[in-house]
């Protein structure tokens, strides 16, 4: 009976979570569920290993980049006479969790940024600076991309200008903002209404919570600005939140850590404050990821399955194919706007790398087209595209393979068998026929 237990509420917790019409139930109950299942499919992504991967990889481009991200940043906030303010927000904001150490390292930061003369370094050294700096934004790109399971980046002048603003015009508006708080609060209106006793406990309680706000507000712009796909506002500020509440208690669990333990000391002798550093940077990356894998999964809420993988094989590839085609073609029929890849992949489960691979194959035979925002609908009248074209375009090699005659053969004969069952079949009856409902 011991043993039955556990095995029992594990099902019921099974059925809960899966339930199978969430309508039925009340409010709250579809809200748990929600949470439940959000909260499922990220630990989920964060067992198979692609999340730890992109995290650590981030470390290595941020140790190359950070000086010299900092140094372009220095130079903008420099014409502007407060890049002294600098020093205090890296200390505080990056490295207050690292305790006593962060002074330490804060310091030997700004010494090697203020080492860095960008008027004196020549075209050839400065481009060498600007493209450390612009790898790092690239690969937090394409590591936010891979949450999103977008394949596609954004074509090269694009990502330029929008790099070139996060890099130089952010750090400016930020610093902008935190200055023009700090006057408003040190005028004198302001520091008399403070000293209402109700207003001043609610200036100090707003105070406290600052850092929390801060941080959940650069990460909401993060996961709304960096993904090359439409993000809508209310997920972002979910994945926002949630992160921004997991980095400030992290870096408070860290300092007590690293004040706490004097045995990584002992043993690493003068290592120990780059090793602290590099677990530090690998949490604050993971912590990044973690919350856009909130807001994905907060956004695409409905395409969450028990089982997410799907492996790869001729006839899932040609399952998915025909699926993707017909998708596009029935919102072409029914006069409705394109699709996005992204849908497509979350609706059917299926690996991002596989729908690009099939979509590239639908591109390049001119049987869809792609628009500049990313939606799909079909490159020709749906009755001058028959099933056997598709098909064949499908199960077509991505790469020329050298077949002995035998193989060739049998390869002929499947193609002329399948050209007689379909019967000039094209893909207009294929999708006026069928009565299968798709979901919008």
């Amino acid at each position: 009976m011991a043993d039955s237990k556990p095995s029992n509420w594990l099902t019921r917790a099974q059925d809960w979570l899966w339930h199978p019409n969430l309508s039925r139930l009340p409010g709250p109950g579809r809200l748990g569920i929600r949470i439940a299942r959000v909260a499922f499919a990220v630990i989920k992504d964060l067992a198979q290993g692609y999340t730890n991967l992109h995290a650590m990889s981030l470390v290595y481009t941020t140790l190359l980049s950070i000086v010299p991200f900092l140094a372009l940043s220095f130079s903008v906030l420099k014409g502007f006479g407060v890049h002294n303010q600098l020093e205090p927000l890296l200390q505080n904001l990056l490295m207050a969790p690292l305790g006593e150490r962060s002074q330490e390292i804060t310091s030997n930061v700004l010494n090697f940024v203020d080492n860095i003369r960008v008027g004196v370094l020549g075209a050839v050294g400065l481009g060498i600076l600007v493209y450390t700096v612009i790898s790092l934004v690239q690969k937090v790109e394409r590591a936010f991309n891979q949450v999103w399971r977008v394949s596609q980046i954004r074509p090269l002048a694009q990502r330029f200008s929008n790099y070139l603003s996060v890099i130089l015009i952010g750090p400016l508006l930020a610093f902008s903002t935190l200055g023009a708080t700090a006057a408003l609060v040190s005028s004198d209106t302001v520091g008399s209404l403070l000293s209402v006793a109700p207003l001043g406990w609610v200036f100090g309680l707003l105070s406290r919570l600052a850092p929390y706000a801060v941080i959940i507000i650069l990460f909401t712009f993060l996961y709304f600005f960096i993904p090359n796909t439409r993000v809508k506002i209310r997920h972002a500020f979910i994945g926002g939140a949630v992160a921004g509440f997991m980095w400030q208690s992290l870096g408070y669990l860290f300092t007590l850590f690293v004040t706490s333990s004097t045995q990584y000391t002992a043993i690493y002798s003068g290592f120990a404050v780059g090793i602290l550093l590099l677990v530090w940077i690998y949490l604050s990356w993971l912590v990044l990821l973690t919350g856009a894998t909130v807001a994905y999964y907060s956004q695409n809420f409905r395409f969450i399955r028990q089982r997410q993988n799907v492996l790869p094989s001729a006839e899932t590839d040609e399952a998915v194919g025909l699926t993707l085609m017909y998708r596009i073609a029935w919102r072409f029929d029914r006069q409705k706007a394109g699709i996005r890849a992204i849908t497509l992949s979350t609706e059917l489960n299926a690996d991002a790398t596989v729908i690009d691979r099939l979509i590239n194959k639908l591109l390049q035979s001119q049987l869809i087209v792609r628009s500049e925002d990313h939606l799909l609908t079909p490159a020709r009248p749906l009755d001058q595209i028959t099933l056997a074209e598709l098909l064949h375009v499908i199960r077509a090699a991505d790469s020329a393979l050298a077949m002995p005659p035998y193989t060739a053969t049998l390869q002929a004969r499947v193609k002329r068998a399948l050209e007689t069952a379909l019967d000039n079949e094209t893909l207009e009856d294929w999708v006026r026929q069928s009565d299968e409902p798709v979901t919008d």
